[in-house]
């Protein structure tokens, strides 16, 4: 889950498979950390239209605290929609205008900035993309299913057909990175879904896949930039 922790954050499922709709509310000054989580966003941001790239390590927002709306993708599923490569947005935010047609954004962001609210108006320009794009590759939902279950990379590798090359390109286009760096963020994230839910730090590093509770503490000072229970006294 993609949360900055100076903010109220709602989100709710899409109708567009694998993804979530969203909403950021300013809660206080200061803004906290967007934590990596291999998705990109399409972003509403007071009648601005940007699309978040993949983050490899926390994103702070800078400045006086907005709201924002967006429509989170399925890891993966975005280049399709965008029209380029993940790794061209990999830590970045960006207009939607430097990727698509100027007069098309302009349309667009009319339309959103009509909807009843921002997120659903987000929501119906996704829908609209996912059906003039191709289906998403099947295999990259295979890869993220087998490395969000702590499978190791060569044996999944192989299970998909593909070499360590090959899986390697297709990670860069797709996600932004290459599996070993997705397999790191989504294990990050299935640790802080365990350590927020009450599980115990050592039982949280066990189950996620890490070496020990220390391994798990160091990854996320090292992603975040925050120390694990700073990080969870913020969200909890």
């Amino acid at each position: 889950m993609r949360r900055s922790l100076a903010y109220v954050y709602e989100q709710r499922a899409s109708r567009l498979a694998g993804a979530v709709v969203w909403t950021n509310t300013p809660s206080g000054a200061g803004a906290g950390p967007v934590l990596p989580d291999g998705c990109m966003d399409l972003l509403w941001n007071e009648g601005r239209l940007l699309v978040a790239g993949p983050d490899t390590r926390a994103y702070v927002t800078q400045g006086t605290p907005t709201s924002w709306a967006g429509v989170r993708f399925y890891p993966g599923t975005a280049p399709a929609l965008l029209g380029v490569p993940a790794h061209e947005l990999r830590d970045r935010r960006v207009p939607l205008a430097d990727l698509r047609p100027a007069a098309e954004v302009r349309r667009l962001a009319t339309q959103v900035n009509a909807a009843d609210d921002p997120a659903s108006g987000l929501e119906e320009v996704a829908l609209r993309w996912a059906s003039a794009a191709e289906p998403p590759d099947p295999l990259l939902r295979r890869l993220v299913t087998a490395l969000d279950a702590g499978r190791p990379i060569a044996a999944t590798a192989d299970e998909l057909g593909l070499g360590a090359r090959q899986l390697h390109r297709r990670s860069l286009t797709s996600f932004g990175y290459g599996p070993k760096t997705l397999a790191r963020i989504l294990r990050l994230q299935r640790a802080l879904a365990l350590a927020r839910a009450g599980i115990p730090l050592a039982e949280t590093a066990a189950r996620s896949g890490f070496a020990d509770q220390a391994h798990l503490a160091r990854d996320v000072r090292e992603l975040t930039g925050t120390p694990l229970s700073r990080l969870l006294a913020r969200s909890g």
